[in-house]
């Protein structure tokens, strides 16, 4: 079970393992910002604006990932639009997760009783205001929870990324098949990275849970 601490094959692990973390990491903030700003569109009083945000969670929460992997790297490009393929997996990773985002905020936002905005419009406070001040610092308590999820489940999501010319941990496997290693053990040390991983992001979560939860 050494194998990976021998030499260059435990370098291409570390490698792996440092980028699916900062491939997670920056596909997360794009789409919590993302989400925001979709969510905000879902509840405005802009027509427009709500439509939009409407058909981008349709469209995004309903595609295969992989499909939408497939068309940044292929699509863009013939638009004469060009990115390194790390920039493409954190753009198909974040409008992806950024869409799950939109929705677990928008369910949080719908858990605040609708007296508290009409307050917040009573003394003057505009749409942004009410959103940013009242409704979201409300909200953000009852969404920790499944936004932990979601996170939770990016640095897995992040795996299709090897298939598209990313040295993150999944395509560690295809290094360390090719110096004849079993598949088995090389598949449990991958498995155990990405627990590592999903714990480092569910403790944080808990953490915050309850924080929150002091200060209601």
């Amino acid at each position: 079970m050494g194998l990976i601490f021998e030499g260059d094959n435990f370098s291409a692990f570390a490698e792996g393992f440092l980028r699916t973390i900062e491939l997670s990491a920056l596909s997360a903030l794009f789409a919590l910002l993302l989400g925001f700003v979709l969510a905000a569109f879902r509840v405005s009083p802009v027509p427009v604006l709500r439509w939009f945000a409407t058909a981008w969670v349709t469209i995004f929460r309903n595609t295969p990932l992989t499909l939408l992997f497939f068309a940044v790297t292929f699509v863009l490009p013939q638009l004469d639009v060009h990115f390194e393929s790390f920039t493409v997996a954190v753009i198909a990773l974040s409008a992806y997760t950024g869409s799950f985002v939109c929705e677990v905020l928008r369910a949080g936002i719908n858990t605040v009783p609708l007296g508290q905005a009409e307050a917040a419009r009573s003394l003057g406070m505009g749409f942004g205001q009410t959103l940013g001040l009242v409704v979201l610092p409300q909200a953000a308590r009852s969404v920790i929870s499944p936004m932990g999820s979601v996170f939770i489940a990016l640095p897995r999501n992040s795996a299709i990324a090897g298939a598209f010319n990313v040295p993150e941990l999944f395509s560690v496997q295809k290094h360390l098949t090719e110096q004849s290693y079993g598949i088995f053990e090389i598949f449990i040390w991958i498995a155990l990275a990405y627990l590592a991983i999903s714990f480092t992001i569910n403790a944080l979560f808990s953490t915050l849970e309850r924080r929150l939860a002091v200060a209601r």
